[in-house]
């Protein structure tokens, strides 16, 4: 089993995802939990259904290889937001207990099936220590930023900091504004999505101005997303391989500018599916292998 995921753009050769039938599991289900989940309203689960299904036709036309994470006890809605609970690298995964209380278990269910099909564990975050996947960017292979932030806590980083000192170079650690609270979901890949190998999507508005400054000066061209499409996940992409992307439709500025700089876009509806829970198409996926 290949495994090795130290870059947010190159070719996603193997990927694990989870469907809405054993995550979201019924409309019942959906009906009991939204609220504690702090949802945005509680998804309609057909239509989740049929977002669904376009958003993993791209995947399945993209990828070579498509894991699918079964239904588990220990798991809820948000285990359809696959990204979070690990990172994967070059030397297996790292698994983290999640700042949202009701994700604390959701890394166990990962692991025990990515070890089943062959992906190795480096280690685990423990407590005190709180890291999740959305708050861990790679720039390069050998450098990352992390947001420092109320779902990722100093001794997470101290944490995976000690796991990954042989493969990384430089760490990164990007403050995270207060925002809209400690009970909303804004984690570092919240306010920036790399599309390119040298161009990304960004609300500038709550980078700190030396991450801005680091980016700029390493070369990257930074696509500015207004607070409209920022409120509805339009800085939220997944790369499927450099200048070939996924977003939620519904960003039509952003969309424009991409497809304008020669990116190829493919959109899927995903209010019920994304937006009411805060999870974006990279939110969506687990990259196990990268090219």
């Amino acid at each position: 089993m290949k495994y090795g995921c130290q870059s947010m753009v190159g070719k996603i050769e193997s990927i694990l995802i989870k469907k809405p039938e054993q995550a979201f599991i019924s409309q019942e289900n959906l009906n009991k939990t939204w609220e504690e989940f702090k949802y945005f309203g509680c998804p309609d689960y057909e239509t989740v259904l049929k977002e669904y299904a376009v958003f993993e036709k791209y995947i399945k036309e993209n990828v070579e290889n498509v894991y699918y994470l079964p239904q588990d006890e220990r798991t809820g809605l948000d285990s359809i937001y696959t990204h979070d609970p690990l990172k994967i690298t070059k030397k297996g995964a790292i698994y983290f207990p999640m700042g949202k209380a009701l994700r604390s278990k959701e890394y166990l269910a990962t692991k025990a099936y990515l070890e089943s099909i062959g992906v190795p564990t480096l280690g685990e975050i423990k407590a005190p220590g709180k890291m999740e996947g959305g708050d861990v960017l790679w720039i390069d292979e050998k450098t990352v930023a992390i947001g420092r932030g109320y779902r990722t806590n100093d001794e997470g980083i101290r944490q995976f900091k000690e796991l990954t000192k042989d493969i990384v170079d430089e760490y990164i650690i990007v403050p995270m504004p207060h925002g809209e609270g400690e009970d909303a979901c804004l984690h570092l890949m919240s306010i920036i999505s790399f599309v390119d190998t040298d161009k990304a999507v960004v609300y500038s508005k709550f980078m700190p101005v030396f991450f801005r400054e680091y980016l700029l000066e390493k070369g990257f061209m930074l696509i500015e997303a207004d607070d409209d499409e920022y409120d509805y996940l339009g800085t939220n992409l997944l790369a499927l391989e450099p200048g070939k992307v996924i977003l939620i439709k519904g960003c039509s500025k952003i969309e424009k500018k991409l497809k304008d700089l020669g990116l190829t876009v493919m959109t899927y509806e995903g209010k019920e599916l994304s937006y009411r829970g805060t999870g974006g198409p990279t939110c969506l996926t687990c990259p196990i292998t990268r090219l």
